[in-house]
């Protein structure tokens, strides 16, 4: 028995991709639409709740931060213990890592962060860029009026 090349073809097995076909119009033919995988929706885990709570925190004490210094001269003072000054350092630092995590991402994927639960990773992604151009903002403004930008550790014309 001899099989021509068309049901030969036809009775091969083919991967097909995981496509929902329902007609959008007799006239227009089918529409086709993916199937979303189930759980694709932003399931980031303990890297993105870290991320949203560090930046909803980090974002308003750069904030304040970057006010003072530009009020004062001087950053946050150092409080209790030293823990405002703290809170400080590692709130510029937290901003400075969703960047970064974002950048990495742009190259990798072509976009930003996803935008995680009710759309926060997201906001705390816009918020650290805007934070980081405040900075900039600051800090260059602060290097042409004092001719310097105060170090991370209190000095003694600030706190005395």
């Amino acid at each position: 028995m001899l099989l021509s090349s068309s049901s030969l073809l036809q009775s091969l097995p083919v991967n097909r991709p995981n496509l929902a076909c329902k007609p959008a119009n007799p006239r227009t033919g089918v529409k086709v639409q993916a199937m979303a995988k189930e759980g694709s929706e932003s399931e980031g885990g303990i890297a993105e709740t870290v991320a949203i709570a560090g930046g909803l925190v980090a974002t308003p004490v750069i904030g304040w931060s970057l006010y003072t210094l530009k009020t004062t001269g001087c950053g946050l003072p150092p409080g209790p213990g030293g823990s405002l000054g703290a809170l400080e350092g590692v709130s510029y630092l937290a901003v400075v890592g969703i960047v970064g995590w974002s950048l990495y991402t742009k190259t990798k994927t072509g976009s930003g962060l996803p935008n995680g639960p009710f759309g926060l990773l997201g906001a705390v992604e816009g918020l650290s860029y805007l934070s980081l151009l405040a900075i900039l903002v600051v800090f260059g403004l602060q290097y042409l009026d004092q001719g310097y930008i105060p170090g991370p550790l209190p000095a003694d014309q600030c706190f005395g």
